[in-house]
């Protein structure tokens, strides 16, 4: 059985993040996140990534036939939008009562 080796799994993103796209079949779109996945640094994209599966029949719950389905792509290759709706880096600031705040590089302003 092949070992899924554990890279550092501080993603910055989280489920909701508003995304664009950096590289790939899909280089430019937008979408939510649906889906992190911190074990292997990678993301499930509303919209994005979408592939062809082959599914086959799960007695009567599931019907057998080729599905859409979207798959996970690398934390890499999406970068958050900003406020002014371009993508910008992730950084943190602590505010005055001590809770760790996510802000957006660009603009500087809370995400």
């Amino acid at each position: 059985m092949m070992e899924v080796k554990r890279k550092n799994s501080k993603t910055k993103l989280r489920k909701g993040d508003k995304v664009k796209v950096l590289a790939g079949k899909d280089k430019g779109r937008e979408g939510t996140i649906s889906r992190v996945i911190p074990e292997t640094n990678r993301v499930i994209v509303d919209g994005i990534n979408i592939v062809k599966k082959h599914q086959k029949a799960q007695g009567q719950t599931r019907q057998a036939g080729i599905i859409d389905r979207e798959m996970p792509i690398d934390v890499s290759n999406v970068s958050i939008l900003a406020g002014d709706g371009k993508p910008t880096r992730i950084g943190f600031r602590i505010d005055d009562k001590g809770n760790k705040k996510r802000v957006a590089k660009r603009t500087g302003s809370d995400l």
